[in-house]
């Protein structure tokens, strides 16, 4: 494995495991996935922090998925994923998880 492999190997297990935090968070906070996977939708930055605030680990899922561009924040200001963060969530959820319909 060449080095530029083994660094997306690893990216891609951190986003997926960051995206089964987020995912388990959320449930935990009242929310369904499909308030990140919708992109008119999102979760704003006021429950952001409350989010963070309860559970420290979502701040750095959070900034490993924006770094990545998995996530952005909408024209809202809301916190979604992109298609590519849509797409990784579909593969380990299902396509409920991901459906943008």
């Amino acid at each position: 494995m060449t080095p530029n492999t083994s660094t997306a190997a690893h990216l891609q297990r951190s986003l997926r495991q960051c995206l089964a935090t987020a995912a388990e968070l959320l449930y935990h906070h009242g929310h369904v996935l499909e308030s990140i996977t919708l992109h008119h939708r999102g979760i704003g930055r006021r429950e952001l922090a409350a989010i963070s605030k309860q559970a420290p680990e979502w701040a750095t899922c959070q900034k490993v998925l924006i770094n990545s561009e998995a996530a952005i924040y909408n024209e809202y200001g809301c916190f979604v994923l992109t298609s590519m963060g849509r797409e990784l969530m579909f593969d380990m959820f299902g396509e409920g998880a991901a459906d943008c319909a």
